[in-house]
């Protein structure tokens, strides 16, 4: 048992001679330390020294940071083309608002040349019926003598007045003829749309 102790004793103080044997041979350690200090000193005055790395930490904090330029440009692009996308609606909707009137004053400027033109066709067929009506009168008031009384009237025509009654009744029929026509232009007016005072003038 006193052998184990002494070996325990033995090599301790093997160790401490061989430390102080380390220390004695080189340097202290003070001085170990004070060449390292001055070595790095020595590095970073050099112009080949290794760049420093500067972090987050080393910089001062701003008051008023500004967005990032690369948050800020899509923020701003983005503001831009919400800008111009409204610009673009907006001018989409007048051109389609103002095609929508041009197309609405077409519209009525073809109704009213369409009124226009019946009117006028219905016109005329009244004005060509007015005509054969006042020939009509015409031919009778000429069969008439200016004394003419009822019991003359009675009698039997003459020739000449044969003749008148035969053109009054051809007369005639081309009026009935011109009111049948007058009566489908009304009713082909009145389908189409046309008010009354365009159809029936």
């Amino acid at each position: 048992m006193q052998r184990g102790v002494m070996q325990r004793v033995f090599l301790r103080t093997l160790a401490i001679a061989f430390l102080v044997q380390s220390t004695g041979y080189g340097q202290s350690l003070g001085e170990v330390a004070r060449a390292n200090r001055d070595k790095q000193n020595a590095e970073d005055a050099s112009p080949t020294a290794k760049p420093r790395v500067i972090t987050n930490k080393d910089l001062p904090k701003d008051p008023n940071p500004s967005p990032a330029p690369s948050q800020a440009q899509p923020v701003a692009s983005a503001a831009t083309s919400s800008k111009d996308a409204d610009r673009l609606s907006a001018e989409r909707h007048l051109a389609e608002q103002r095609l929508a009137e041009q197309r609405l004053v077409e519209q009525r400027l073809a109704q009213q040349r369409a009124a226009d033109q019946w009117k006028r066709q219905i016109l005329t067929q009244k004005n060509k019926m007015a005509n054969l009506q006042a020939r009509i009168d015409q031919l009778r008031a000429s069969m008439r003598p200016a004394n003419s009384s009822v019991q003359y009237e009675s009698l039997p025509y003459s020739r000449d007045q044969a003749r008148q009654l035969q053109r009054v009744a051809q007369v005639q029929q081309q009026l009935d003829e011109q009111k049948r026509k007058l009566a489908e232009m009304q009713e082909a007016a009145r389908h189409a749309g046309m008010h009354t005072a365009v159809y029936d003038p």
